[in-house]
């Protein structure tokens, strides 16, 4: 009996949806599960909506949220130009760019005098 009420309670546990992190903060910027640093784009305007579509998106991919993702405090989800979730920091979308090539790269910063690296 004991033995089936362990294996119960485990595999009760393992329905519980996963909890990821919300971006987190490094020297400084936020960054990814990863460590890459994120971005943003000054020409985001519409509240909840990523302005970065087309070629942008390729060079800027959206900091993408998976499905059992949660918001809270400062971190939300905005809908990213190719429909799906995408972070974002006090309302801000978040970016990666595809030039960063390793952990704490900040190629993106200042770029066109749009892109910045998100800080909290």
């Amino acid at each position: 009996m004991k033995k089936n009420l362990f294996l119960l309670l485990g595999c009760a546990t393992l329905a519980l949806p996963a909890l990821a992190e919300a971006p987190k903060t490094v020297n400084g910027m936020l960054v990814d599960e990863a460590g890459r640093t994120l971005y943003t784009f000054d020409k985001d305007t519409v509240p909840g909506k990523s302005a970065c579509e087309g070629g942008c998106a390729a060079n800027w991919p959206a900091a993408q949220a998976d499905s059992y993702d949660k918001a809270a405090g400062d971190w939300s989800f905005v809908t990213g130009a190719d429909g799906k979730r995408q972070w974002a920091y006090k309302g801000h979308p978040l970016y990666r760019f595809a030039m960063d090539k390793k952990p704490g790269d900040t190629t993106g910063d200042g770029k066109g005098g749009m892109w910045h690296t998100a800080k909290p």
